[in-house]
């Protein structure tokens, strides 16, 4: 029988890099290598299965079409390979190891340092690496396993996951401080002046959670969509711009503080946000997930 040439996990994973980076450097920077070793990895590869994968030409990395079906292949053989070492993990002490969890930008400044204490506190031997953004990019970093799990707000489409709801997150009108009259205590939609409403830029979910909230197809129109995020929101409201919406985790987070804006709660039919953690279904780390979203519940 004539033997069998397999490649090696390393050799996909700087397929996969290069895939990701588009760049032979940047690759090899992600896989803390140097370019010359990941070069001749991929070579190595080539050379062992016989076929082309990348064209290389002085400015541009071009996968051949088996190039870009072998590293889709590869993505779900690496992800499969570290479930083995969760499935591990997993039988062991919990909340242990490496963990990477994604969290988007509007929850990731008012929740984490209210979580991450008792994380360090609770559980010592966890090794939790944070990435910061947007839910769709988080979403495909979870499914093409670059992420194990990802905190969130629904209602978002994230694919195949597990979800476990943490807890619902109202909506609050921001507005320059004296610009509405003392009662009634919370703010109803059809009062919102469509022309001064500022909202975060495509990409961030909560632009969307806010508008489906209101249920105005005027302010979907007329809204102008330009924050990059919430503090940024809130110095433009600061300085009489218009006004924006803000979830109440970034309210009890300060982010009022030293500022002439005032903030009531949203009067309308569902004016919440659900903050959810997910994953991938059948992670063998589970267990890990749920004991991770309790610490997050009791920080709601």
């Amino acid at each position: 029988m004539a033997a069998i040439y397999l490649p090696t996990l390393k050799q996909l994973q700087y397929l996969v890099a290069l895939k990701d980076n588009g760049h032979f450097g940047r690759a090899a920077e992600a896989c803390f290598v140097t370019q010359s070793t990941l070069s001749a990895g991929l070579r190595e590869l080539e050379t062992l299965i016989g076929v082309t994968l990348v064209e290389r030409t002085r400015r541009v990395v071009r996968f051949t079409p088996l190039g870009e079906q072998i590293a889709a292949k590869a993505r779900t053989v690496l992800r499969e390979a570290e479930e083995l070492g969760d499935m591990a993990r997993a039988a062991g002490r919990p909340l242990s190891g490496e963990m990477r969890m994604s969290v988007i930008p509007t929850i990731a400044p008012f929740l984490l340092p209210r979580v991450l204490p008792r994380l360090r506190r609770d559980y010592p031997d966890l090794k939790l690496f944070l990435r910061e953004e947007p839910s769709g990019p988080a979403c495909e970093a979870l499914q093409n396993g670059r992420t194990d799990c990802v905190l969130l707000a629904l209602p978002y489409a994230c694919g195949e996951v597990t979800t476990l709801p943490l807890f619902d997150d109202h909506l609050f009108l921001a507005f320059p401080a004296g610009e509405m009259p003392a009662t009634p205590a919370a703010v109803s939609p059809a009062e919102i002046d469509e022309t001064r409403l500022l909202l975060l830029e495509d990409g961030h979910c909560l632009k969307d959670h806010a508008l489906a909230a209101c249920n105005r197809a005027e302010l979907r129109a007329e809204a102008t969509m330009l924050g990059t995020s919430l503090h940024t929101m809130v110095q433009m409201v600061d300085n009489g711009l218009g006004v924006t919406m803000l979830p109440k985790i970034a309210l009890d987070a300060g982010i009022l503080e030293h500022t002439n804006v005032a903030a009531r709660p949203l009067d309308a039919a569902h004016p919440v946000r659900t903050l959810a953690l997910v994953w991938r279904r059948a992670s063998p780390r589970e267990r890990d997930f749920q004991l991770l979203g309790e610490v997050l519940k009791a920080a709601g």
